[in-house]
């Protein structure tokens, strides 16, 4: 039986965050994939070059293409839901697991064990992880920026609550990457492409 795992994630590009919210432009799963794991690649590229770490960069890469792949099958949740109280987050969390554990179930057997440690939250690498987390909260940073530069004031709130979860993670890799980089989200394209 051929496995569905690929055709499953090639689904990504349907599914739109932010659905609680009036976006002057959607944002695919599939978009916001890509910028995570270039966002976490340059994370890991800062703390390597910058702070003395060792970070696989290539690796948490990787982990931000498909660290959200189970939202193929539970959507994106919002956010005022999912931390609604702690018997949702923690119900919710179960379904996220279980999701996982499904995905990493429908590839064949010799392909598992890589993927697993790819696409369960509960990976064995923690400082990956963490990395992980300020890139995909950055991303959700780029996002606001966007939707506010476009004069939807509906991100204003979303915007202030996940600039500070930036901060609260403690990640110096995170507030370089804010202090040298997140300025120009707010630039229009003349200005990117100017001669410097």
């Amino acid at each position: 039986m051929s496995s569905s795992f690929f055709a499953l994630f090639s689904r990504m590009k349907y599914i739109n965050r932010w659905s609680l919210m009036r976006n002057t432009e959607k944002e695919s799963l599939s978009h916001h994939s890509l910028e995570t794991a270039a966002i976490a690649h340059a994370l890991a590229v800062i703390g390597n070059t910058r702070l003395g770490k060792k970070y696989n960069a290539d690796r948490v890469c990787v982990m931000g293409v498909y660290h959200d792949m189970p939202e193929i099958i539970t959507g994106d949740m919002p956010t005022p839901v999912k931390y609604y109280n702690p018997e949702i987050r923690r119900a919710f969390g179960e379904i996220e697991k279980n999701t996982e554990k499904s995905l990493v179930d429908a590839l064949p057997e010799y392909l598992r064990g890589e993927y697993r440690e790819l696409i369960c939250s509960d990976g064995s690498d923690k400082q990956l992880q963490k990395l992980l987390k300020a890139a995909d909260k950055i991303s959700a940073l780029i996002k606001c920026t966007e939707e506010k530069r476009a004069g939807n004031t509906e991100f204003g709130a979303a915007y202030d609550s996940t600039l500070d979860a930036i901060k609260k993670l403690d990640c110096p890799e995170a507030d370089i990457f804010l202090k040298e980089f997140i300025d120009a989200y707010s630039e229009p394209l003349d200005s990117l492409t100017a001669t410097r």
